[in-house]
């Protein structure tokens, strides 16, 4: 059967003892964060994550959403849980404190985030999707709508979407045909139908407020010509309450792959009225404030699904008699002994924990980069923090989901046959998964805003601001003697990755092609350096920790060192495999004549 528990104690090991969390409660309105404020809220985080969002992933992927004339139930227990999550102040939690939020710093939020994901992913996406309507109204709309609306996203009472894709656009969002015609009162009327729209119409608020991009009668062709718009389902009466039902429906729900339990929607509008947040004809702009924070949350989504498989395949190797060692019976007083002996079943077990536990490092990170960039007083610190998560945000978003999917496979393979039934639920881990690699931007996608926009961008700035840390801990580290099993890889690695990055730079210059051809090879190359700079800090941090005595959790640490050894010997290697991919061209790509397909 599928397994969560949430891991608490990787995730103090990452927030106190690797990035040292007091940092952050140390920026102004963060003061009350303190460590022991942050343990509590995710020990509870973490029983309301078991005991109540977990034990409806199976039920609620089986039975779906369900659509009738317009209206959308979700899954048996989905209400109750959700009332529970609003009443706990989760819906809250680094919500400003002006309009009803804890003011807790980003990175809580996004260490809940995993623990939702992990539990449940369908049921995540409802907040998540309310999480990003919140930030893009904080960060453009007037103070008028911040005041009617951001109160009731916080609270939970109302919920949010992102209304971008059309029939005719999905990536190429200049293809956008929904109008906006002014109304003569300040609002306008929106007309068109949107496809794909996550959590656009169910039974868990009172009302659902759509963020929807549209074209002004005068709008300019392409994205330069697109705006944004709050569009209610209800529209609120003055004194906040509900009043009459908007010009905007759910015409059908998607029968999907995975997360069945998250109604994906198609949308239409009929002179709906809204209200534009921001300036006109700056949309794109509006958006991406909501897109760039949702592709993080879809990164967690991968993190948190490859942790339920991690969990869910060393419980069964830990319990499934099949075969005996290799080395001898492990067990002899048994039938046989458990598959957990066996290396190639150990490889896909530790394949899955190396890169979990890098990547939930290299996560937490950047959302605490996401408060100094919100919070720091210096203006240069600020500008940094903004950097290196503009840099990462495309990295995590494919590198983890990718991850994610290959994690739900691993767990599968473990099972075997039974990882292939149904009543198991390691399968719909893979089938849940699947789609964190397309929606909000494609993993190909990701890879050319990457190589595309990142690299370049102020003059390769964005860059140093991670490849000066790396190189600086090279630096600091190599003559080590204990630290040269996890620098010298790291060094290996990260000289490949700065060789790739130079041909990059010149081959952009001639033949955008090239770059394109080498985009996605590029992001997973980048993608294991910057889990091997992690494993390289852990390891430091174990081996310090061993050297004064472990404080009683010697087992941990060494821990750490068998899983960051495996990385640097068996996963970190294949950064030579893509970078001899990408050094190959847009040859082999590009030379086959569209008719030979």
């Amino acid at each position: 059967m599928a397994t969560y528990k949430a891991p608490l104690r990787e995730i103090r090991f990452v927030l106190h003892e690797l990035l040292g969390i007091d940092e952050i409660s140390k920026l102004p309105g963060y003061g009350e964060a303190t460590a022991d404020v942050i343990d509590a809220i995710l020990e509870e985080g973490a029983k309301l994550c078991e005991s109540e969002i977990f034990p409806l992933n199976r039920t609620g992927d089986e039975e779906g959403c369900h659509y009738e004339n317009g209206v959308v139930r979700t899954p048996k227990g989905f209400k109750e849980a959700y009332k529970l999550f609003i009443d706990g102040g989760w819906s809250a939690l680094s919500c400003d404190p002006a309009y009803g939020g804890q003011g807790l710093p980003k990175y809580a939020g996004l260490v809940f985030e995993e623990m939702i994901c992990s539990a449940n992913i369908s049921f995540g996406m409802y907040p998540g999707l309310s999480a990003g309507a919140y930030n893009a109204i904080e960060q453009n709309a007037s103070e008028e709508i911040k005041k009617r609306y951001l109160p009731k996203l916080v609270t939970g009472t109302w919920a949010g979407t992102m209304c971008l894709t059309e029939p005719q656009c999905g990536t190429d969002l200049g293809l956008l045909r929904t109008r906006a015609e002014p109304a003569g009162d300040g609002s306008y009327k929106i007309t068109g139908t949107k496809i794909f729209i996550s959590a656009g119409e169910h039974d868990l608020t009172e009302n659902i407020l759509h963020l929807t991009l549209a074209r002004l009668p005068d709008a300019p062709a392409g994205t330069k010509g697109i705006s944004l718009f709050l569009v209610p389902k209800f529209l609120p009466n003055a004194d906040g309450s509900i009043g009459p039902r908007n010009g905007v429906r759910c015409g059908s729900i998607e029968h999907k792959m995975g997360i069945k339990a998250s109604s994906t929607c198609v949308m239409n509008f009929d002179d709906a009225k809204g209200w534009l947040v921001g300036e006109p004809n700056q949309g794109m702009r509006c958006m991406f404030v909501m897109m760039n924070a949702a592709r993080l949350g879809v990164g967690i989504q991968g993190l948190g699904i490859a942790e339920t498989a991690y969990q869910s395949a060393v419980a069964y190797a830990k319990d499934r008699l099949q075969g005996r060692s290799l080395a001898g019976a492990k067990q002899p007083d048994k039938p046989a002994d458990p598959i957990i002996v066996h290396p190639d079943v150990r490889r896909m077990l530790l394949t899955i924990r190396a890169q979990v536990e890098a990547a939930r490092a290299l996560a937490y990170w950047i959302g605490m980069e996401i408060d100094k960039e919100k919070k720091h007083p210096d203006p240069a610190s600020r500008e940094a923090a903004e950097d290196v998560v503009a840099l990462l945000t495309p990295i995590i978003k494919a590198y983890f989901t990718d991850m994610g999917f290959e994690a739900a496979n691993l767990a599968v393979q473990t099972f075997g046959g039974h990882g292939f039934i149904r009543e198991n639920g390691v399968e719909q881990l893979v089938r849940d998964a699947r789609i964190t690699q397309l929606y909000e931007g494609t993993n190909g996608i990701q890879a050319l805003d990457l190589v595309g926009r990142k690299l370049g961008s102020h003059v390769g700035r964005l860059l140093r601001r991670f490849f000066h840390p790396v190189l600086d801990f090279i630096e600091a580290n190599q003559a080590d003697p204990k630290m040269a099993e996890f620098v010298m890889p790291l060094a290996k690695a990260f000289g490949r990755l700065q060789q790739a990055t130079a041909w990059l730079a010149e081959q952009g210059l001639r033949d955008p092609e090239e770059v394109g051809a080498a985009a996605s090879d590029y992001l997973r190359l980048f993608g294991l350096v910057a889990l091997g700079f992690m494993w390289s800090k852990m390891a430091k941090l174990s081996l310090a920790k061993l050297g004064d005595g472990g404080s009683g959790e010697g087992e941990f640490y060494r821990a750490k060192l068998s899983t960051a050894r495996f990385f640097m010997t068996r996963l970190l290697p294949q950064t030579g495999t893509y970078f001899s991919t990408l050094m190959a061209g847009k040859k082999p790509l590009m030379e086959m004549a569209e008719v030979a397909f």
